[in-house]
C-alpha cells in the first residue's frame, strides 16, 4: 500500500516540476529570460517562492532542466545512430527522427531561437552544440568533401530555421514539417551520394 502511495506522489511532484517548466518557458518567451524573476514565475503558478526553490534554485537550472527534458530524444537518437551502419537509410531515418524531436520541442527552439545572446552565455548553448556537432557526425561520411559537409550542416539549420522562419507561414504545421523535412531529406541524400558511399 505504502509502495502506490509514494508512487503518486512522485507523480504528483512530476506534474508540478514540469508545470514549473512549463510556465517559465511561457514567460521566457514572452517577455525574454533576463526580464523574468522566479517570483514571477512563482506568482503565475499561484506558489510561493519557496516551493517553487523545492525543485528549482535558480532560472537557469530550470531552463537546463526544460533543455535536458526535451532534448532527451535527441540523445538517445545520436546513440542510435553512432551504432548503425553509415548508410543512406540511416542517415535519412535520422533526419525523421530528428524532424519528430523538433516538433516536440518547438516552444524551447523558439526560445532558444529569439534569446540567442542569452542562450550562449548559459550553459544549454554548449549543451546544445555538443549535441548538433553528434548528429553531423552521424550525417556526415569521414572523407566527404568540402561541398558535402555544408550539406548535411545545412540539412539540421534547414529544420531549424524551418521551425522558426515558417512560424507565421498560413500553413498546417505538419504540412511545413513535411516540407522541410523533404529539403533537408534533398540535402542529406545528395550529400551521402557525392562522397561516393554506398
Amino acid at each position: 500500500m505504502g509502495g502506490t502511495m509514494d508512487g503518486t506522489r512522485q507523480r504528483r511532484r512530476g506534474n508540478t516540476r514540469q508545470r514549473i517548466q512549463d510556465v517559465a518557458l511561457e514567460l521566457f518567451a514572452e517577455q525574454g529570460y533576463e526580464k523574468t524573476s522566479l517570483r514571477e514565475i512563482a506568482e503565475h503558478l499561484d506558489v510561493t517562492k519557496a516551493a517553487l526553490y523545492y525543485h528549482f534554485k535558480t532560472k537557469e537550472e530550470i531552463l537546463v532542466s526544460i533543455f535536458e527534458d526535451l532534448s532527451r530524444p535527441v540523445e538517445e537518437l545520436i546513440e542510435w545512430g553512432r551504432q548503425q551502419p553509415h548508410s543512406l537509410e540511416t542517415k535519412q531515418e535520422i533526419i525523421r527522427r530528428y524532424s519528430e524531436s523538433l516538433m516536440g520541442a518547438a516552444p524551447l527552439f523558439r526560445f532558444m531561437q529569439e534569446n540567442q545572446a542569452t542562450v550562449r552565455e548559459l550553459r544549454i548553448g554548449e549543451m546544445f552544440k555538443t549535441r548538433m556537432l553528434g548528429l553531423r557526425d552521424i550525417l556526415m561520411d569521414p572523407d566527404a568533401d568540402l561541398v558535402d559537409q555544408v550539406r548535411c550542416v545545412s540539412a539540421l539549420f534547414t529544420m531549424h530555421a524551418g521551425m522558426h522562419v515558417l512560424q507565421d507561414v498560413e500553413s498546417d504545421p505538419e504540412e511545413k514539417r513535411k516540407a522541410v523535412l523533404e529539403v533537408a531529406t534533398d540535402l542529406i541524400t545528395q550529400a551521402h551520394r557525392g562522397s561516393g558511399a554506398a
